[in-house]
C-alpha cells in the first residue's frame, strides 16, 4: 500500500510519479482498450503527463498499445491494453482436504489450474507444509519458465495462522524475490469476486465462505475490511437461533450449528452415513436434494431461513449490494437461496451463489498480488 506523505515533509516527486502511474495502471485495467486521450478525461492529468506516464508503463511491459481506432473528429487514437505476458502472480488455497493453485498474468488470463488432494487432517503439520512448498515451487517453475516475473504468492487459508506457513514456504524457495503472504481464505474469495466475479466491480459485497463454520470475506467502501486484528467476517458465532442447541462458545444457536457442514451432515444425511471428507458429504447432500429427499430439503431450507437471518444483520450493519455463497455453500445455494430470501423482509440485498467458485481463494491469492502492482509497488 502505498503511505501518506508526512504533513512535516514536502511531498516527494517520485512518490507522486508512482501515484499518478498506479493510478493510470488501474484505469487502463478497468477500461481497456482505451486511449491517452481517454486516461487523462478520466483522471484530470494533463495530456502531456499522460502521455509520460504511458510511456513508462510501457517501458516496464505493463501496458502496451493495442492498435488504432478512428473517430468522427481528429486523427486516430492508439489504443491502450494491459500487457498480459512479462508477469504472473499466483495464489494457492489450503483447504482442509485440498490444494489449489491459480496462476494468472497481469491481464487476467489463467496460466495454470492445479488441484491436489491434500495430506488426511491427521497427518502432520509438517507433511501439509511440504505438500504446499512443493505446490508453490512447481507454480513457480512453471510461470517463470515461460519467462515470466512473479509478482508474489499468497496462501489462503482458513485463519492466516497456520504456524508459519509463509515462512517455510518462502525458505523453501530460498527467499525469492517476490513476497510470500498468508491470507483469510475468505477475504481472499472476496477479493476474486470482486475482480473477476458477476458482480466484479462492486463497492459492497460480502463473500459468505462455508465448510466446518462459516466466514465472511467484506468489500466495503470498495476496500477489504479486516479489522483491527484481522478478525472481521468471524461470524460463526453469530447468533441467529437464540433457542437453538449451545455451541461450543457457550452461546446458544451460532450460525455454525446451522450452516456449518458437520451441522448440515447431521441434520440432512442418514444417521448411518458418514462422508469420507467434506467434499463427499456435500455430493451426497446435493444427490440427495436433487431427488427430492424431503429431509435433505427440509434442512436445507431451515439452514436456509438461518442464513437469512444472518445476512439480514450483515445488510443493517454493513449494507452490502450482494451477498455470495462460497466454498461448500455454492453447490448447495438453489435450496439455501430460496429460504434466506425470504428472511429479508424488504432489505435491498442480493444472495446469489459465487461465480468464481472453485477457485475463489486461490484466484483471490492472485488478485492479492496484481492489487500491490496496481497500489504502485511497480516492478
Amino acid at each position: 500500500m502505498i503511505g501518506l506523505p508526512s504533513a512535516t515533509r514536502p511531498t516527494d516527486l517520485a512518490d507522486v510519479r508512482v501515484t499518478n502511474l498506479a493510478l493510470v495502471l488501474r484505469h487502463v485495467r478497468a477500461h481497456a482498450p482505451c486511449s491517452r486521450a481517454d486516461i487523462a478525461a478520466a483522471t484530470g492529468l494533463n495530456k502531456a503527463t499522460v502521455s509520460s506516464l504511458v510511456t513508462d508503463l510501457i517501458a516496464r511491459r505493463l501496458l502496451r498499445e493495442s492498435g488504432l481506432v478512428g473517430s468522427r473528429i481528429g486523427r486516430p487514437a492508439t489504443m491502450l491494453t494491459l500487457e498480459g505476458m512479462p508477469y504472473a502472480a499466483i495464489g494457492i488455497e489450503v483447504g482442509p482436504d485440498h490444494l489449489t493453485a491459480v496462476a494468472v498474468d497481469f491481464a487476467g488470463g489463467r496460466l495454470l489450474t492445479w488441484r491436489r488432494a491434500a495430506p488426511a487432517p491427521s497427518a502432520p503439520a509438517g507433511r501439509t507444509v511440504a505438500a504446499v512448498a512443493a505446490l508453490a515451487a512447481r507454480a513457480v517453475g512453471k510461470v517463470t519458465g515461460q519467462g515470466r516475473t512473479v509478482l508474489g504468492l499468497t496462501l489462503g487459508t482458513a485463519d492466516a495462522a497456520h504456524d508459519g506457513l509463509g515462512a517455510q514456504v518462502n525458505r523453501s524457495l530460498h527467499d525469492p524475490s517476490f513476497e510470500v503472504v498468508v491470507a483469510r481464505a475468505a477475504d481472499l474469495a472476496a477479493l476474486a469476486e470482486q475482480r473477476e466475479g458477476s458482480h466484479a466491480g462492486s463497492d459492497d459485497l460480502v463473500h459468505l465462505r462455508g465448510g466446518a463454520g462459516v466466514t465472511a470475506g467484506i468489500i466495503a467502501g470498495g476496500r477489504p475490511l479486516r479489522g483491527a486484528r484481522g478478525l472481521a467476517g468471524s461470524i460463526g458465532h453469530l447468533t441467529v437461533d437464540p433457542d437453538g442447541p449451545r455451541c461450543d462458545c457457550g452461546r446458544r444457536g451460532c450460525l455454525d450449528l446451522s450452516l456449518g457442514l458437520p451441522a448440515l451432515f447431521r441434520a440432512a444425511l442418514p444417521t448411518d452415513e458418514t462422508p469420507a471428507d467434506w467434499g463427499a458429504g456435500v455430493e451426497r447432500l446435493v444427490t440427495l436434494a436433487r431427488t427430492g429427499d424431503a429431509i435433505a430439503v427440509a434442512a436445507l431450507a431451515a439452514a436456509g431461513a438461518r442464513l437469512g437471518d444472518a445476512v439480514r444483520a450483515l445488510a443493517d450493519v454493513l449494507d452490502p449490494s450482494v451477498v455470495l455463497l462460497g466454498g461448500a455453500l455454492t453447490p448447495l445455494a438453489p435450496w439455501l437461496v430460496p429460504a434466506a430470501t425470504a428472511r429479508l423482509d424488504d432489505r435491498h440485498v442480493v444472495v446469489a451463489a459465487s461465480t468464481v467458485e472453485p477457485h475463489a481463494v486461490a484466484l483471490g491469492g492472485a488478485a492479492l498480488a496484481l492489487g500491490r502492482l496496481e497500489a504502485g509497488a511497480l516492478p
